[in-house]
């Protein structure tokens, strides 16, 4: 219940009041974009001045393997579970929008760690930015696959001219997830924050500490909108999709815990191992999906991860991953 008192949490709930009622509030979308560049490269510059301090160690290696493993695993699962439920393309939509992360759930799990004094290193902003591009980059694989498959069928029926999308080029995948805006700047911030050390935190300190808390409100008010406004885009969909929806995060916490706890991670690194598991992409997967996967429904991918797992994560996932993680490893 403390968790929902945090002002940021507020504003959310705020928000999503004021979308249920179709009230005309609404955060201009150069603020919005404003707002989230801000607050990843504040976190840049957070996690780099921490790993200035602390330097590369085996935790460090670790946790960005695991990262990395989750981001592979997560997705290939999601996609054999899902291909039962809806369209193979839809599934490939779904299983990257799950196998890839959030970075504002993963923000304020960071700010509730920061809230509730545990340590967690400033390395794990690294494993965000690993765990985003491996589960789009296997969605449009495996829709290419299937376009390909469906190519040769449609050729040995007699079908030549039939119109099938033409597959993705991945060399294009790969350029648009390696060189994406939002994440180059959390990885340049980061790299600046290790490069300067203490004399760059101290300059720093009143934009990336200071102002962190009340711009973290402020966008977490406007996702609080956002979410409540796709809602309707869920209007019909099968209850199994819900289910997984809810489900889902919290498996895929599980497996993140369990991997964490054999590799010996502290309680505040396997609580954001967990968080970056259980999340959902809303911005970087239906941005590349869109295009590499037209065939695939917007609002199943998009409606999911906004309207159910997001609002979850936001109000009851992270505290409940981190009292776990804190129970299990202190």
């Amino acid at each position: 219940m403390s968790s929902l008192l945090d002002p940021a949490i507020l504003f959310f709930v705020f928000g999503v009041f004021a979308g249920t009622v179709k009230s005309n509030l609404e955060i201009p979308p150069q603020i919005s974009r404003f707002l989230s560049l801000y607050l990843l490269m504040a976190l840049g510059l957070k996690g780099g001045f921490a790993l200035a301090q602390s330097g590369l160690t085996g935790e460090v290696a670790v946790s960005l393997g695991l990262a990395i493993l989750l981001a592979i695993v997560v997705p290939a699962i999601s996609f054999q579970l899902l291909k039962h439920f809806v369209s193979g393309y839809d599934a490939a939509a779904i299983a990257a929008t799950y196998g890839s992360v959030s970075a504002v759930t993963f923000i304020t799990a960071v700010q509730y760690l920061e809230n509730h004094q545990i340590v967690y290193g400033g390395h794990m902003a690294a494993s965000m930015a690993l765990m985003e591009s491996p589960a789009i980059i296997m969605a449009v694989v495996l829709a290419n696959g299937m376009r390909n498959t469906s190519r040769i069928e449609a050729n040995s029926a007699g079908f030549a001219h039939g119109k099938i999308h033409a597959g993705t080029p991945l060399s294009k995948i790969l350029h648009e997830s390696f060189t994406d805006g939002a994440q180059l700047l959390l990885l340049g911030a980061m790299l600046i924050g290790i490069i300067t050390g203490d004399a760059g935190k101290a300059v720093m300190q009143p934009f990336s500490v200071d102002l962190f808390k009340g711009m973290l409100a402020f966008f977490l008010l406007d996702m609080g909108l956002t979410a409540a406004r796709n809602l309707p885009m869920l209007k019909g969909s099968s209850p199994w999709l819900i289910a997984y929806a809810i489900l889902a995060p919290i498996s895929h916490a599980t497996l993140a815990l369990s991997l964490a706890v054999a590799a010996g991670l502290s309680a505040g690194n396997s609580a954001l191992l967990m968080v970056l598991a259980a999340s959902a992409s809303y911005i970087a997967v239906p941005a590349v999906v869109r295009y590499a996967i037209p065939e695939a429904n917007p609002s199943l991918y998009f409606g999911l991860s906004l309207g159910v797992t997001f609002p979850l994560n936001i109000l009851f996932g992270i505290p409940i991953y981190v009292a776990i993680a804190t129970k299990v490893l202190d």
